[in-house]
């Protein structure tokens, strides 16, 4: 069927009104066909594609606070339409990563120093949590992958790879948390890591690792000692510590988007 003018529709509408009484009623719409899984699957696995690569892209401080996330681009990075783009993008505001601004499109978020405050005042209390379930539930087996987790830190450091040790000090922190065997707890900490990220990423100086290997190692020793006060008193000042040494002074960077999302080039 062709497409009706906005002139030819006001001109049949005298017509339409006069024949009313003898016109049929009009047929109800058709129900809209079911989604078929096999879609459904392809769109999941689009957003969770989507989010994920922006989620770890801040995680790893790739993308900082104030980058420019452009919808054209999105879409052409990762070969999907506008709408799965902005549907991604209004989860992740909704979790804090993203800022949308009207008119202006979406940005990595940047928190303010109250809200940095209020962030880590709330992971400090999560992480008390954690470190007391994780002492509690720890294995022999989770041991041994939280000494390799510190070989691989230790590495990072004296390689000088920064983007692996950023890498690494956030995966620390969300290791122990598995440690609890509590997903609940573990998904809230995921969130606040994050935007502990978000802030590492605004405010501390360049280079500068966002954890210290030694007070990691510390917490370990303690974990495995079953030392559940020590651990959770070292994981406080640990993450005191971090909160005291950011500055404001915001990192720049020149990356395109694609390189920031550790996508190639298109």
């Amino acid at each position: 069927m062709g497409i009706v003018s906005l002139t030819d529709a006001m001109s049949t509408k005298a017509a339409r009104k006069t024949a009313a009484t003898v016109a049929e009623p009009p047929l109800p719409d058709a129900p809209e066909a079911p989604e078929a899984p096999e879609a459904s699957d392809e769109r999941q696995d689009a957003d969770t594609r989507i989010y994920q690569a922006i989620f770890d892209g801040v995680l790893n401080h790739r993308l900082t606070p104030g980058t420019k996330l452009p919808e054209p681009e999105l879409c052409t990075l990762f070969g999907v339409g506008r709408a799965v783009v902005r549907r991604v993008l209004e989860k992740l505001a909704h979790d804090g990563i993203v800022a949308l601004r009207p008119n202006k499109g979406a940005v990595i978020a940047e928190p303010t120093p109250e809200e940095t405050s209020q962030i880590f005042e709330a992971r400090r209390a999560m992480e008390r949590v954690l470190v007391e379930l994780a002492v509690e539930r720890v294995t022999e087996a989770d041991l041994r992958e939280l000494r390799r987790q510190l070989a691989d830190e230790h590495d990072a450091m004296h390689r000088f790879d920064q983007p692996s040790w950023a890498r690494l000090a956030s995966g620390f922190h969300l290791r122990i948390a598995a440690l609890a065997r509590n997903p609940v707890l573990q998904r809230y900490l995921t969130e606040l890591v994050s935007r502990c990220s978000l802030i590492v990423g605004l405010y501390e100086p360049p280079g500068h690792a966002p954890c210290e290997h030694d007070e990691h190692a510390a917490i370990v020793a303690c974990i495995e000692a079953r030392d559940a006060t020590g651990a959770v008193t070292l994981m406080e000042a640990h993450l005191r510590e971090l909160e005291q040494r950011i500055e404001t002074s915001r990192m720049q960077g020149e990356k395109s988007l694609a390189q920031m999302l550790g996508l190639p080039q298109r």
